[in-house]
C-alpha cells in the first residue's frame, strides 16, 4: 500500500521567480502569483503547509486595469478615529504606491491565517524594473495564457 506524500516544512524546496507587470492585467496576475506563493503549481503540494515559491514583481507601476476601473475602482482605509475613511481611485493609487496596488490584490487571494501571512512574506513588489534579489538568481515566470 502506498503512502500519501506529505511536504514538511523540511522537504520544501523554493525557488524565486521574477515577473514583469508590464501591461499585464492586475486581475489574471494576481492570481497566478497567489497560485505560485501558495505552491498550488507544485505535485508536492499540501494544504497545511507553505510550500510555495518566492516571487519578485517588477514594473508594478506599469500593471494595466481593465474598463473604467482605473477611475471608478476605490482603495479605502481607515484612521481608526470616527469619521476617518479616506478613498482614493485606481489611478491616484497607481501614481502614488503601485507597488500597493498589486500587493493588496495578491494579500486578498490569500488564505486569512499564520499560513497567509508566511506566504504572503514571500512576495517582493517594486515599482521600477530594478530589484535588490539578483543574489538569489530568479527565475523568469511568463504568465499561461
Amino acid at each position: 500500500m502506498n503512502k500519501t506524500y506529505m511536504a514538511n516544512a523540511q522537504t520544501v524546496e523554493r525557488k524565486w521567480f521574477v515577473v514583469d507587470a508590464t501591461d499585464l492585467v492586475l486581475g489574471r496576475l494576481s492570481t497566478e502569483v497567489a497560485t505560485l506563493l501558495k505552491g498550488k503549481h507544485k505535485p508536492t503540494y499540501t494544504p497545511h503547509v507553505d510550500c510555495g515559491d518566492y516571487v519578485i514583481i517588477v514594473n508594478a507601476d506599469k500593471v494595466a486595469l481593465t474598463g473604467n476601473k482605473l477611475d471608478d475602482k476605490l482603495y479605502y482605509r481607515h484612521s481608526g478615529y470616527p469619521g476617518g475613511l479616506k478613498s482614493r481611485t485606481a489611478k491616484r493609487m497607481l501614481e502614488l504606491q503601485p507597488q500597493k496596488v498589486l500587493e493588496k490584490s495578491i494579500r486578498g487571494m490569500l488564505p486569512k491565517n499564520r499560513l497567509g501571512e508566511d506566504m504572503y512574506r514571500k512576495l517582493y513588489v517594486y515599482a521600477g524594473s530594478e530589484h535588490p534579489h539578483q543574489a538569489q538568481k530568479p527565475e523568469v515566470y511568463t504568465l499561461r495564457g
